[in-house]
C-alpha cells in the first residue's frame, strides 16, 4: 500500500542560470513542490467517509498512519483528512514541545501554574434536570445566574459559577484539542489515490506541456 505523498508529484524542466541571471542553456529536473493536492469537497465535507481519533501521547502523523492502515508513508493522508498544512503549528505537541513552548510564552512558574487565563462555568441545572447554564462556558470573575425554578416555586440564585482556569491548564487543553481529528476509513483509501493521481496530472493545451508528469518553464527565475 506505500504511497508517498511526495512520490505522486509531478516534476518541472527548469531554465540553468547562474548567479547573475544569466541561462546556462540547459534544463535541470525539479520536482514541482508548488502541486498541492486536497481532498474533494464532497469527501472532506461527509463525515461518513471518516473515524473520529485521539492521537496518543507524542505520536506524530506517520506513527498514527502506520497504526490505523498500517503504513507510515500515508502521513499525508491523515494530514489531509484534517485540512492541516502546518505541521507544527497544527498538530499535537510533544510532551518535551509543549514544556519548551509553556515554559518560554510564560515568564516564571508562578505565572504558569497559578496565574489565571479565564473562568468557566460550571454545570448549573434547575431541578427538573434542565440545563441553566452549561459547563465549561468563558464567564466572568464572580459569575453567578439568577432563574425561577419552577419545581421548586422559586427564584434560585447560584453564586459559585465561575471555575479558575490556570494558564497551564488554557494551554494544555488549547493542545489536547488538536489531539481530536479524523481519519479516513480505510475502505477509501485507492479513491483517494485514484484522485490525487489525477490531480497531479498536467493537462494539455499549455506551451510548456511536454507530458503528463513534466511541464518545461522557461522563464522561472532562482535568483533575483
Amino acid at each position: 500500500m506505500s504511497n508517498p505523498y511526495f512520490q505522486n508529484l509531478p516534476n518541472f524542466l527548469y531554465v540553468n542560470r547562474t548567479k547573475d541571471g544569466r541561462s546556462e542553456g540547459d534544463y535541470s529536473v525539479v520536482v514541482n513542490l508548488f502541486k498541492r493536492a486536497k481532498l474533494r469537497d464532497d469527501i472532506f465535507q461527509n463525515v461518513s467517509f471518516f473515524n473520529k481519533y485521539i492521537v496518543e501521547g507524542d505520536d506524530r502523523p506517520d506513527n498514527v498512519a502506520f497504526k490505523v492502515y498500517g503504513d507510515e508513508t500515508l502521513d499525508w493522508v491523515v494530514l489531509m483528512s484534517n485540512n492541516i498544512v502546518n505541521v507544527q503549528s497544527e498538530w499535537p505537541m510533544s510532551q518535551a514541545d509543549f514544556y519548551t513552548y509553556v515554559t518560554e510564552k510564560y515568564d516564571s512558574e508562578t505565572t504558569l501554574y497559578s496565574g489565571i487565563h479565564h473562568y468557566k462555568s460550571r454545570e448549573v441545572r434547575a431541578t427538573d434536570g434542565s440545563i441553566i447554564i452549561a459547563s465549561g462556558e468563558k464567564v466572568g470573575v464572580g459569575q453567578s445566574v439568577s432563574y425561577y425554578d419552577d419545581t421548586l416555586g422559586q427564584h434560585v440564585r447560584a453564586t459559585d459559577v465561575a471555575i479558575p482556569v490556570t494558564n497551564f491548564e488554557h494551554e494544555d487543553n488549547l493542545n489536547n484539542k488538536k489531539r481530536e481529528i479524523f481519519i479516513l476509513k480505510q475502505e477509501y483509501l485507492n479513491l483517494i489515490f485514484d484522485d490525487i493521481d489525477e490531480i497531479m496530472k498536467y493537462k494539455k493545451g499549455s506551451t510548456q506541456y511536454l507530458s503528463e508528469t513534466l511541464v518545461k518553464g522557461d522563464d522561472i527565475r532562482l535568483f533575483d
